[in-house]
């Protein structure tokens, strides 16, 4: 079971794609980050924000950098986390932003990469699961990111959707981290809520 999502057109005719309005009922506890600059090459954990029932919201802007990685239920010593990764040129240098594409051809990968999410026995590690999407030149990436304890759910820009099934055995596995490669980068926004039960 997943988020339940609208369809609908953008101006120059690309399908997008976002939750129902209706998921924004089950917030509370609201926490707020503004104009965070990430240094390159570090791992930065986003001490207010923790859970693992959650929703989260992020405008980043990328400058020069060509990947950003989200840990999510992460582990205090980072024994178990899950990561979702964005590429902006599909990890090819030579492939992205090429003068010879039009605006429609998709060069960025967003995935999540579930192979340390779990230290339980009876869980087997997976490969990523990752979907292209069109990241314009200049635009900021938009991750809407929904965490259902075993279930992890991205929407990026409202034009792509990945999810993956995880499993952490880790009570601690509830802290939130990000970090740039290669480059700094401003996270312009984020916004962060645990997500009541429907139940």
């Amino acid at each position: 079971m997943t988020i339940p999502v609208s369809l609908s057109l953008s101006d120059d005719d690309r399908l997008k794609i976002k939750p129902v309005d209706a998921v924004k009922t089950l917030r509370y506890g609201r926490k707020h980050i503004e104009n965070l600059q990430l240094p390159a090459n570090k791992e930065v954990i986003l001490k207010q924000v923790r859970g693992n029932t959650m929703e989260i919201i992020a405008e980043i802007e990328l400058q020069n950098t060509q990947m950003l990685e989200l840990n999510i239920l992460r582990s205090k010593k980072k024994e178990e986390f899950t990561r979702i990764i964005f590429f902006k040129t599909g990890g090819y240098p030579n492939r992205g932003r090429r003068t010879d594409l039009s605006d429609w051809d998709a060069d960025s990968i967003i995935c999540i990469d579930s192979s340390c999410s779990s230290l339980a026995a009876d869980v087997l590690p997976r490969p990523p699961e990752k979907a292209p999407f069109v990241l314009r030149e200049g635009e900021p990436l938009k991750l809407r990111v929904f965490i259902d304890k075993s279930v992890v759910e991205v929407f990026v820009n409202d034009s792509q959707r990945v999810v993956a099934r995880v499993n952490p055995s880790r009570k601690d596995a509830l802290d939130v981290s990000v970090r740039s490669y290669g480059n700094p980068c401003l996270i312009k926004s984020l916004d962060a809520w645990q997500m009541k039960s429907i139940w």
